[in-house]
């Protein structure tokens, strides 16, 4: 009986699903783009391009937007993310949010807090940190093609979803589905999720 206890116990404390947030539950991107057109002028670039690839004055303008009180706080959901987040729920994941903390962005540390307080579930737990490498989970839902890298490097059997995106539409792994929201998507998450729920 001890024994039975204790594999269920086991069981229910590898049930977690890792959600990412920016560009996964909130539109972090289409925020940014919103907020840099309103300090745009005539002939700017005026809207923020992939990862890492903004001119100093473009990055400059995202940096003065994120420290702006609140900016992390009311970040809009993402509905495609809260799709990929019913799908993963039913089947009894225990949700743990898995964020990257701005370096140079503290703020963005609490905000992110609150963000997931006001918006997701009060069973869902939090960790913000600086390498999403080291954090255990059967499943990854994140949109960076880097981070899911490194997390796959130390969790070869783990799934991951990606919420699709114009600069992860090249990023192919056999462990990662790239979910658009379509039905047939739709329909081999679900199938890939359970079979994750299953695993041992």
């Amino acid at each position: 009986m001890v024994t039975k206890i204790m594999k269920d116990d086991l069981k229910k404390s590898s049930m977690v699903a890792l959600f990412d947030m920016d560009g996964t539950l909130c539109d972090y991107e289409g925020a940014m783009n919103r907020d840099l057109l309103k300090l745009a002028n005539e002939g700017d670039l005026k809207t923020m391009q992939s990862f890492g690839k903004n001119p100093l004055y473009l990055k400059a303008r995202m940096k003065l937007i994120k420290n702006q009180p609140g900016w992390w706080k009311y970040l809009p959901p993402l509905p495609i993310g809260f799709q990929i987040l019913k799908i993963i729920r039913e089947y009894d994941f225990k949700i743990h949010v898995l964020t990257k903390g701005p370096y140079n962005t503290p703020s963005a540390w609490s905000e992110k807090v609150d963000w997931c307080r006001a918006n997701l579930p009060e069973d869902t737990s939090i960790t913000i940190t600086e390498d999403k490498g080291l954090v255990y989970g059967k499943i990854l839902v994140d949109d960076y093609p880097v981070y899911i890298q490194k997390w796959l490097e130390w969790r070869p059997r783990g799934l991951v979803i990606m919420p699709a995106s114009d600069y992860n539409k090249d990023f192919k792994h056999h462990n990662v589905i790239r979910y658009d929201g379509s039905e047939a998507m739709k329909a081999e998450t679900i199938d890939r999720v359970r079979l994750a729920s299953l695993r041992k």
